[in-house]
């Protein structure tokens, strides 16, 4: 009997494979670009995926200012935010939110996309977002990843 028993390996923050992947925006349709990063930092695309742990690999999006947006999401899509006193709640159209930064817009639909707890947080700061297509991970040698031949 003990020929045949399997442990199933959990992996933890220090058994985990972690890689630098990096992701070229242009083109690429915002919300679908978004899910399948978010599922990259989670680590779902693992055979040792681990749903408790960071197993994910640390992503950089280049080219943020390409990103496309369908139908009128431009002007109708808004980002609310509440400065914390009354009568302070604040919106923003993604055209403006993309006018200050166009990053952030990548951010915020990234981390939507995420866990809402220590782990996403400890999750999102694995990604960096750049726009143009210089970064500054250089040193970390990131694979270069399309992610349309991801499921």
């Amino acid at each position: 009997m003990d020929t045949l028993s399997y442990k199933t390996i959990s992996a933890n923050k220090a058994t985990a494979d972690k890689q630098w992947v990096l992701v070229d925006a242009e083109g690429q349709t915002l919300g679908r670009m978004a899910s399948k990063v978010a599922k990259l930092l989670r680590g779902k695309y693992k055979p040792s995926f681990t749903p408790h742990a960071d197993c994910g690999d640390n992503v950089v999006i280049i080219n943020a200012e390409k990103i496309i947006l369908t139908g009128n999401k431009w002007t109708d899509k808004t980002y609310i935010r509440h400065t914390g006193y009354p009568g302070g709640q604040k919106s923003l159209t993604a055209t403006e939110l993309f006018g200050k930064d166009p990053a952030r817009l990548v951010e915020k639909s990234v981390k939507g996309m995420l866990p809402k707890n220590k782990l996403g947080s400890a999750l999102f700061r694995n990604l960096k977002v750049y726009v143009g297509p210089k970064h500054d991970q250089d040193a970390q040698k990131p694979t270069l990843t399309n992610l349309n031949d991801l499921m």
